[in-house]
Protein backbone atom coordinates (compact mmCIF):
# COMPACT_ATOMS: atom_id res chain seq x y z
CA UNK A 1 0.00 0.00 0.00
CA UNK A 2 1.51 3.16 -0.98
CA UNK A 3 1.75 5.76 1.79
CA UNK A 4 1.10 9.82 1.51
CA UNK A 5 2.12 12.51 4.07
CA UNK A 6 -0.99 14.74 3.94
CA UNK A 7 -0.55 18.28 5.47
CA UNK A 8 -3.47 20.58 6.19
CA UNK A 9 -4.62 22.76 9.04
CA UNK A 10 -7.24 21.95 11.86
CA UNK A 11 -9.68 24.65 10.43
CA UNK A 12 -13.43 23.48 9.95
CA UNK A 13 -12.95 23.92 5.77
CA UNK A 14 -9.94 21.90 5.38
CA UNK A 15 -11.36 18.97 8.04
CA UNK A 16 -14.62 19.19 6.56
CA UNK A 17 -13.14 18.34 3.04
CA UNK A 18 -10.25 16.02 4.18
CA UNK A 19 -12.33 13.95 7.07
CA UNK A 20 -13.46 11.34 4.96
CA UNK A 21 -10.58 10.66 2.86
CA UNK A 22 -8.17 10.19 6.00
CA UNK A 23 -10.94 8.47 8.68
CA UNK A 24 -11.65 5.96 5.92
CA UNK A 25 -15.39 6.98 5.13
CA UNK A 26 -14.16 6.71 1.30
CA UNK A 27 -13.10 4.08 -0.56
CA UNK A 28 -9.18 5.17 -0.85
CA UNK A 29 -8.32 2.89 -3.46
CA UNK A 30 -5.09 0.99 -2.33
CA UNK A 31 -3.75 4.29 -1.46
CA UNK A 32 -2.74 4.84 2.94
CA UNK A 33 -2.73 8.88 4.27
CA UNK A 34 -0.24 10.49 7.08
CA UNK A 35 -2.30 13.54 8.02
CA UNK A 36 -0.47 16.36 9.00
CA UNK A 37 -2.20 19.13 11.24
CA UNK A 38 -0.54 22.86 11.16
CA UNK A 39 -1.09 26.64 10.77
CA UNK A 40 -0.90 27.18 7.32
CA UNK A 41 1.96 29.01 7.53
CA UNK A 42 4.11 26.04 8.72
CA UNK A 43 2.28 24.25 6.01
CA UNK A 44 3.56 27.10 3.87
CA UNK A 45 7.31 27.18 5.74
CA UNK A 46 7.49 22.61 4.98
CA UNK A 47 6.02 23.09 1.06
CA UNK A 48 9.07 25.61 0.45
CA UNK A 49 11.48 22.59 2.00
CA UNK A 50 9.29 20.19 -0.27
CA UNK A 51 8.63 18.07 3.45
CA UNK A 52 5.41 16.61 2.85
CA UNK A 53 3.80 14.25 -0.27
CA UNK A 54 1.12 16.31 -0.37
CA UNK A 55 0.14 19.66 1.38
CA UNK A 56 -2.35 22.57 1.59
CA UNK A 57 -0.71 25.94 1.19
CA UNK A 58 -1.58 29.58 0.72
CA UNK A 59 -1.23 30.65 -2.77
CA UNK A 60 0.80 33.10 -1.74
CA UNK A 61 3.56 30.93 -1.81
CA UNK A 62 2.67 28.77 -4.96
CA UNK A 63 5.24 30.39 -6.85
CA UNK A 64 8.15 29.36 -5.06
CA UNK A 65 7.33 25.85 -4.70
CA UNK A 66 6.44 25.15 -8.57
CA UNK A 67 9.75 23.05 -8.89
CA UNK A 68 8.75 20.99 -6.02
CA UNK A 69 4.98 20.73 -6.41
CA UNK A 70 2.17 20.32 -9.41
CA UNK A 71 -1.50 21.98 -8.32
CA UNK A 72 -4.18 19.68 -7.52
CA UNK A 73 -7.88 20.57 -9.01
CA UNK A 74 -9.65 19.23 -5.97
CA UNK A 75 -9.41 21.10 -2.54
CA UNK A 76 -9.11 24.82 -3.44
CA UNK A 77 -10.58 27.43 -1.42
CA UNK A 78 -10.74 30.38 -4.01
CA UNK A 79 -13.89 32.42 -4.12
CA UNK A 80 -15.85 36.22 -4.11
CA UNK A 81 -16.41 38.04 -1.16
CA UNK A 82 -13.88 35.53 0.98
CA UNK A 83 -10.84 37.70 1.74
CA UNK A 84 -8.72 39.17 3.82
CA UNK A 85 -9.87 42.01 6.03
CA UNK A 86 -7.56 44.58 7.43
CA UNK A 87 -8.84 46.22 10.60
CA UNK A 88 -7.68 48.63 13.44
CA UNK A 89 -8.57 49.42 17.14
CA UNK A 90 -9.64 52.91 15.63
CA UNK A 91 -11.13 54.57 12.75
CA UNK A 92 -8.21 55.75 10.46
CA UNK A 93 -8.18 56.50 6.86
CA UNK A 94 -7.03 54.76 3.75
CA UNK A 95 -4.28 57.23 3.11
CA UNK A 96 -2.54 56.93 6.67
CA UNK A 97 -2.68 52.69 6.49
CA UNK A 98 1.31 52.99 5.29
CA UNK A 99 2.34 55.07 8.11
CA UNK A 100 1.35 51.87 10.33
CA UNK A 101 2.59 48.81 12.21
CA UNK A 102 0.97 46.34 10.15
CA UNK A 103 0.48 42.24 11.29
CA UNK A 104 0.44 39.66 8.46
CA UNK A 105 -0.24 35.87 9.08
CA UNK A 106 2.49 35.10 7.55
CA UNK A 107 5.28 36.39 5.14
CA UNK A 108 4.04 33.56 2.16
CA UNK A 109 0.47 33.95 3.15
CA UNK A 110 -2.00 35.12 0.21
CA UNK A 111 -3.19 37.94 2.54
CA UNK A 112 0.44 39.42 2.55
CA UNK A 113 -0.23 39.59 -1.24
CA UNK A 114 -3.40 41.15 -1.60
CA UNK A 115 -2.03 43.98 1.18
CA UNK A 116 1.05 44.35 -1.19
CA UNK A 117 -0.48 44.98 -3.83
CA UNK A 118 -3.08 47.13 -2.77
CA UNK A 119 -0.55 48.94 -0.01
CA UNK A 120 3.11 49.13 -1.95
CA UNK A 121 4.42 51.39 0.34
CA UNK A 122 4.28 49.71 3.69
CA UNK A 123 7.57 49.19 4.78
CA UNK A 124 6.81 48.67 8.71
CA UNK A 125 5.15 44.55 8.19
CA UNK A 126 5.05 42.09 11.58
CA UNK A 127 4.28 38.58 10.57
CA UNK A 128 2.36 36.53 13.03
CA UNK A 129 -0.10 34.19 13.28
CA UNK A 130 -3.67 34.44 12.45
CA UNK A 131 -4.72 34.00 15.72
CA UNK A 132 -2.51 36.47 17.51
CA UNK A 133 -3.43 39.85 15.37
CA UNK A 134 -6.88 40.74 16.90
CA UNK A 135 -4.69 41.19 20.23
CA UNK A 136 -1.71 42.64 18.47
CA UNK A 137 -4.56 45.04 17.24
CA UNK A 138 -5.97 45.47 20.38
CA UNK A 139 -3.32 46.26 22.39
CA UNK A 140 -2.75 49.26 20.34
CA UNK A 141 0.58 48.26 18.26
CA UNK A 142 -0.94 48.96 14.86
CA UNK A 143 -3.51 47.73 12.53
CA UNK A 144 -3.92 43.51 11.20
CA UNK A 145 -4.80 41.41 8.37
CA UNK A 146 -7.09 39.38 9.78
CA UNK A 147 -8.12 35.96 8.04
CA UNK A 148 -10.43 32.64 9.01
CA UNK A 149 -12.94 32.93 11.76
CA UNK A 150 -11.35 36.34 13.22
CA UNK A 151 -13.42 37.79 9.94
CA UNK A 152 -16.53 36.42 12.14
CA UNK A 153 -15.49 37.87 15.51
CA UNK A 154 -13.64 41.22 15.13
CA UNK A 155 -16.42 43.57 15.35
CA UNK A 156 -17.52 41.13 18.61
CA UNK A 157 -14.41 43.26 20.26
CA UNK A 158 -14.81 46.62 18.87
CA UNK A 159 -12.44 46.37 15.81
CA UNK A 160 -12.94 48.42 12.92
CA UNK A 161 -12.70 47.28 9.17
CA UNK A 162 -10.51 49.58 7.24
CA UNK A 163 -10.61 47.75 3.73
CA UNK A 164 -12.25 44.31 2.65
CA UNK A 165 -8.47 43.14 0.48
CA UNK A 166 -10.44 40.63 -1.55
CA UNK A 167 -13.39 43.29 -2.84
CA UNK A 168 -9.93 45.07 -3.20
CA UNK A 169 -7.73 42.64 -5.54
CA UNK A 170 -11.98 41.33 -7.44
CA UNK A 171 -12.29 44.72 -8.36
CA UNK A 172 -8.59 45.35 -9.70
CA UNK A 173 -8.28 42.39 -11.24
CA UNK A 174 -12.27 40.82 -12.16
CA UNK A 175 -10.68 37.67 -10.69
CA UNK A 176 -11.93 35.37 -7.87
CA UNK A 177 -9.46 35.07 -4.71
CA UNK A 178 -7.59 32.35 -4.73
CA UNK A 179 -6.63 31.73 -0.82
CA UNK A 180 -5.39 28.19 -0.53
CA UNK A 181 -4.67 25.38 -2.40
CA UNK A 182 -3.69 21.52 -2.66
CA UNK A 183 -0.25 20.37 -4.27
CA UNK A 184 1.20 17.44 -4.90
CA UNK A 185 5.24 16.40 -5.32
CA UNK A 186 6.23 16.24 -8.95
CA UNK A 187 7.96 13.25 -8.65
CA UNK A 188 4.87 11.29 -7.46
CA UNK A 189 3.38 9.13 -10.37
CA UNK A 190 1.10 10.74 -12.53
CA UNK A 191 -1.97 7.74 -11.95
CA UNK A 192 -1.22 8.60 -8.00
CA UNK A 193 -1.85 12.32 -8.67
CA UNK A 194 -4.18 11.77 -10.45
CA UNK A 195 -5.92 8.99 -8.07
CA UNK A 196 -5.28 11.74 -4.83
CA UNK A 197 -7.25 14.54 -7.19
CA UNK A 198 -10.16 12.22 -7.72
CA UNK A 199 -10.29 11.28 -3.78
CA UNK A 200 -10.15 14.23 -2.40
CA UNK A 201 -13.37 15.67 -4.49
CA UNK A 202 -15.17 12.19 -3.33
CA UNK A 203 -14.07 13.37 0.15
CA UNK A 204 -15.77 16.64 -0.36
CA UNK A 205 -18.97 14.88 -1.90
CA UNK A 206 -18.69 12.46 1.28
CA UNK A 207 -18.91 15.25 3.36
CA UNK A 208 -21.78 17.49 1.49
CA UNK A 209 -23.65 14.70 2.08
CA UNK A 210 -24.16 14.91 5.41
CA UNK A 211 -24.03 18.62 5.82
CA UNK A 212 -25.09 20.70 7.82
CA UNK A 213 -23.99 17.67 10.74
CA UNK A 214 -21.11 18.49 11.57
CA UNK A 215 -18.34 15.10 12.34
CA UNK A 216 -16.64 14.47 15.45
CA UNK A 217 -13.75 15.54 13.60
CA UNK A 218 -14.44 18.69 12.36
CA UNK A 219 -15.23 19.51 16.29
CA UNK A 220 -12.12 17.88 18.07
CA UNK A 221 -10.04 19.93 15.82
CA UNK A 222 -12.35 23.27 16.27
CA UNK A 223 -13.23 23.26 20.03
CA UNK A 224 -13.17 26.85 20.55
CA UNK A 225 -15.37 27.46 17.70
CA UNK A 226 -18.90 27.68 17.67
CA UNK A 227 -20.63 25.69 15.94
CA UNK A 228 -22.14 28.28 13.89
CA UNK A 229 -19.16 30.04 13.35
CA UNK A 230 -17.82 26.43 12.33
CA UNK A 231 -20.44 26.06 9.80
CA UNK A 232 -19.65 29.71 8.52
CA UNK A 233 -16.05 28.88 8.19
CA UNK A 234 -17.20 25.96 5.85
CA UNK A 235 -19.84 27.60 3.89
CA UNK A 236 -17.45 30.76 2.83
CA UNK A 237 -14.11 28.64 2.05
CA UNK A 238 -15.69 25.39 0.16
CA UNK A 239 -17.59 25.53 -2.72
CA UNK A 240 -17.67 24.58 -6.55
CA UNK A 241 -14.21 25.54 -6.86
CA UNK A 242 -12.74 23.40 -4.13
CA UNK A 243 -14.29 20.19 -6.19
CA UNK A 244 -12.88 21.55 -9.22
CA UNK A 245 -11.25 24.73 -9.82
CA UNK A 246 -12.35 24.72 -13.52
CA UNK A 247 -10.94 27.63 -16.37
CA UNK A 248 -12.33 30.48 -13.92
CA UNK A 249 -10.13 28.79 -10.89
CA UNK A 250 -7.14 28.28 -13.13
CA UNK A 251 -7.54 31.62 -14.40
CA UNK A 252 -7.90 33.02 -10.85
CA UNK A 253 -4.36 30.92 -10.63
CA UNK A 254 -2.67 32.35 -13.15
CA UNK A 255 -3.81 36.12 -12.36
CA UNK A 256 -2.39 35.60 -9.31
CA UNK A 257 0.82 34.21 -10.21
CA UNK A 258 1.60 37.14 -12.38
CA UNK A 259 0.53 39.42 -10.00
CA UNK A 260 3.16 38.04 -7.73
CA UNK A 261 5.96 38.52 -10.22
CA UNK A 262 4.80 42.56 -10.38
CA UNK A 263 4.37 42.87 -7.14
CA UNK A 264 7.21 41.51 -5.18
CA UNK A 265 9.50 41.98 -8.36
CA UNK A 266 10.54 38.37 -8.19
CA UNK A 267 12.20 35.92 -10.72
CA UNK A 268 10.34 32.98 -10.39
CA UNK A 269 10.84 29.74 -12.42
CA UNK A 270 7.67 29.12 -14.85
CA UNK A 271 6.99 25.70 -15.46
CA UNK A 272 4.35 24.66 -18.71
CA UNK A 273 2.59 22.36 -16.26
CA UNK A 274 1.13 24.19 -12.94
CA UNK A 275 -2.25 22.17 -12.85
CA UNK A 276 -2.45 18.78 -12.73
CA UNK A 277 -4.20 17.60 -16.35
CA UNK A 278 -4.03 18.85 -19.86
CA UNK A 279 -5.41 21.93 -18.82
CA UNK A 280 -2.84 23.83 -18.60
CA UNK A 281 -1.84 27.77 -20.30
Amino acid sequence: MKKLSLGFSPCPNDTFIFDALVNGKTDKEGLEFEPVLEDVETLNKWALEGRLDITKLSYGVLPLVLDKYILLNSGSALGRGVGPLLISKEEIGLLSVEENRVAIPGEHTTAHLLFSLAFPNAKQKVFLRYDEIEEFVLAGEGVGVIIHENRFTYAEKGLKKIIDLGDYWETKTGNAIPLGGIVIRREIAQNIQEKVELLIGQSIEHAYSVYPELSDYIRMHSQEMSEDVMRKHIELYVNAFSTDLGAEGRNAVLKLLNVYQNTFKKETVVYNEIFLGPDQP
